[in-house]
């Protein structure tokens, strides 16, 4: 079963919240940061990720062939919901990642965990131990300064490509990315609490927004991967720049409708740049142990607020 819907992992399925009419009714400690599609076609009992067999809101059980289809698709969840963790500093750098704990927290089995921990370890943010199993890659300056110029690289040249290529409808997609973007922000400069999830996930989807017309899919997953390692930095560190942060998303606003691609560069690079000089100059990396620790018997604490 395939999702029709453009997948972020940051994305919420806040709908549920209210939603009792279309499950089984077992939504006992359901939160709305639960990370599932919202184009699920069956329904899902929440926290924890089982499928109850009976279609939304009309009680019919499904078929054997849908059923299995719906289980199999639970190792993709599985991946999905430890990729989060990780991306938003829900699994700490370093910790490790003992199967027997996760099987309680993801509702997974062993194998299924392995094989969403191998994905995980494939893209870099998950570190393979061989016979000592897994832990969730550490960080360190380098490698944030690594993945920065990464990105920039990227975003750089994509942002030519699509400035050049964008029609109307680029152009409105972009505006309505940096509205979302510019409304979180003024909260954050008021001193109003935030969810920081939905804050980078609104940046996320700003800046894609910016290079999306770029037409080259290779060029976006690679990107993708890249600023997904790069926000990891990001929200282990939960650095709000402030107005410089805002000022610098409104003039790459301005250089997208006036097709400035080489003022874009100039602005990217200073965002970025100044990005990498606060996480490293207010050292919040440094409290952070990278001794492996076992994965607790309870869920990662869902964050919320304390933006900065």
């Amino acid at each position: 079963m395939r999702c029709s819907l453009p997948w972020t992992v940051l994305g919420r399925v806040t709908a549920w919240r209210n939603a009792s009419s279309r499950d089984c009714g077992d939504q006992a400690g359901f939160s709305n940061s639960s990370y599932v599609c919202p184009d699920i076609r069956y329904c899902r009992c929440l926290p924890t990720g089982r499928y109850c067999g009976r279609q939304p809101g009309s009680g019919a059980v499904i078929r054997s062939d849908e059923a299995k289809e719906a289980r199999e698709d639970g190792g993709e969840a599985a991946y999905r919901r430890l990729r989060a963790d990780v991306l938003l500093g829900r699994l700490a750098p370093g910790r490790k990642l003992g199967l027997d704990g996760l099987r309680s927290i993801y509702d997974a089995g062993v194998g299924t965990l392995r094989e969403a921990l191998n994905r995980l370890a494939t893209e870099g943010l998950v570190v393979a131990e061989g016979q000592r199993g897994f832990t969730v890659a550490p960080v360190s300056a380098e490698d944030f300064r690594e993945i920065a110029d990464l990105r920039l690289l990227l975003e750089r040249h994509a942002i030519r490509l699509s400035f050049a290529a964008g029609d109307l409808d680029w152009e409105g997609r972009v505006v309505g990315a940096h509205h979302k973007l510019a409304a979180l922000e003024r909260k954050l400069l008021a001193g109003e609490a935030a969810d920081t999830a939905l804050w980078k996930r609104y940046d996320r989807e700003f800046h894609h927004a910016l290079i999306e017309a770029c037409g080259s899919g290779v060029l976006l997953e690679t990107y993708a991967a890249a600023y997904d390692r790069y926000l990891r930095y990001q929200m282990v560190a939960v650095v709000f720049r402030g107005a410089v942060a805002a000022d610098q998303h409104a003039a790459l606003l301005g250089c997208a409708l006036a097709r400035d691609a080489a003022r874009a560069g100039e602005v990217l690079e200073a965002h970025i740049a100044g990005c990498v000089d606060q996480v490293l100059r207010s050292r919040a990396l440094a409290p952070i142990a990278f001794e492996a620790r076992s994965v607790p018997a309870t869920p990662p604490a869902r964050r919320q607020g304390g933006a900065r």
